[in-house]
């Protein structure tokens, strides 16, 4: 009787790989990871791009230089505002040179990153624009209570006769313009603003000469 338990071997099947295909197969790899390195990982890790496959393949897009978070000081950088854009036009009388009148300051109310842009002109007494440059320091500061030291931010003081840019609130204040008359003529600055911000109210803070903007131009019915 056979035994059953009589196994049987399996002959090892031998490989006949000759050195020459060995070789093939190495260089292949070699070759294939390569290109990898030059056509995808420095495109993509280091923004090198020998081949011109990053991009051909759109890979090239995916480097990005690292990056450093900017710090503002604490300074808003942006403000998102519940009330909508608003916009004024008002004329500012200065007195001529000598005058007590030759200087006035006004200003606007923002809270912390409200923005305005302004533009403004020197008129002389017939409308036609200016001749002598007047004084301007444009800068701003908070209403602290009675008895307290303000917080004041400078902006520019020059001599102009005209002006237009914007300004930001850096903290919750009033800020706006002190101008100065040096002709031997009184002048009118003729002020421009629009952004987000608050009128002062005439006799307020930054407001003390009694500014009011002007009425807007009635509109013309359509015919």
């Amino acid at each position: 009787m056979a035994d059953p338990k009589q196994t049987t071997e399996i002959a090892p099947v031998a490989l006949d790989v000759s050195g020459r295909t060995l070789a093939m197969i190495t260089g292949g790899g070699l070759v294939a990871g390569a290109l990898i390195v030059l056509g995808a990982i420095m495109p993509a890790e280091f923004n090198v791009d020998p081949l011109g496959l990053g991009k051909l393949t759109g890979i090239g897009r995916l480097w990005a230089p690292e990056a450093e978070t900017f710090s503002s000081g604490g300074a808003a950088l942006s403000h998102a505002s519940t009330t909508g854009k608003t916009s004024h036009i008002v004329e500012i009388s200065l007195g001529a040179a000598e005058w007590p009148e030759a200087a006035v300051e006004y200003k606007v109310h923002m809270a912390p990153g409200q923005s305005i842009f302004y533009k403004w002109t020197v008129l002389d007494m017939d409308g036609a624009p200016g001749a002598v440059p007047v004084e301007v320091d444009q800068h701003g500061h908070d209403v602290p209570p009675e008895g307290q030291a303000e917080t004041v931010v400078e902006f520019r003081k020059e001599r102009l006769l005209a002006d237009q840019g914007s300004m930001t609130a850096p903290f919750d204040g009033i800020f706006g313009w002190y101008f100065k008359n040096h002709a031997q003529d009184p002048v009118t600055i003729r002020v421009e603003i629009e952004g987000f911000y608050d009128l002062v109210p005439p006799g307020g803070p930054g407001n003390e000469f009694n500014v009011r903007p002007l009425e807007p131009a009635p509109a013309v019915p359509v015919q």
